[in-house]
């Protein structure tokens, strides 16, 4: 990882903090950018753009962490809940990786790692929204990655169960909540953004050079044990 350009969208909070945090230990190049743009650069992934202020030249590693916890029962959810949900989650994601798409190929080995979530595979009430904005990411992952191949780009996804983030805080809001949540996972604890930092420092990093396409389910047991 040490002198790898690394490019972190959501780099001032949660996930994205944790990686960044990880990365800069390990010798790395960052290049930060939130919405908000305190302590990274200002990018607004919601918005139409075809360039990216500040990209190195090449780039290394690419993440994409924005995403959103919008949970209501189906018939709840306007057609404008689902567009804000492929709006954040997915087509933001798209935005990005067109515009750092040269960067990418002018690295020798570029690795690109999305977030998808454990409701994709594992059917959850109320997950209507974001299990289908994050299905398209999956689906991304998969024909990039084959797209992307020749080029020796890696693309691979993590889908993390609930993560002890700002963007889930209203789900972990309580003790009885955390106790909750905790005792729905098979190991005990739901997930803390260090967890799954570590997870994307492992696509990053060569010690994946032969795993693309792959959806990584890091999410304390969810998605396979009961």
């Amino acid at each position: 990882m040490k002198g790898k350009n690394i490019v972190i969208i959501g780099g001032n909070s949660g996930i994205g903090k944790a990686l960044a945090e990880t990365c800069q230990a390990l010798g790395s190049n960052l290049f930060l950018y939130s919405k908000s743009g305190e302590g990274t650069t200002a990018l607004d992934t919601s918005a139409d753009f075809e360039e990216m202020p500040g990209l190195p030249e090449v780039i290394d590693g690419l993440i994409y962490t924005p995403g959103t916890i919008n949970l209501k029962p189906f018939h709840r959810i306007s057609m404008e809940d689902f567009r804000q949900e492929m709006e954040v989650n997915f087509f933001g994601a798209v935005r990005v990786l067109q515009a750092c798409l040269k960067g990418l190929k002018r690295s020798k080995d570029a690795s690109v790692v999305l977030f998808s979530t454990v409701a994709v595979q594992t059917g959850m009430g109320f997950h209507a929204g974001i299990a289908s904005a994050k299905g398209a990411i999956e689906g991304l992952t998969r024909s990039l990655a084959a797209e992307w191949a020749p080029y020796h780009i890696r693309v691979n996804a993590i889908a993390p169960s609930l993560t002890d983030t700002p963007l889930a805080s209203a789900l972990l809001s309580t003790d009885d909540k955390r106790d909750a949540s905790n005792k729905r996972h098979p190991l005990g604890r739901f997930g803390k953004p260090e967890d799954i930092a570590q997870a994307a420092k492992y696509l990053l990093s060569n010690e994946s050079s032969w795993m693309t396409g792959q959806i990584l389910h890091v999410d304390g047991g969810m998605s396979n044990l009961k």
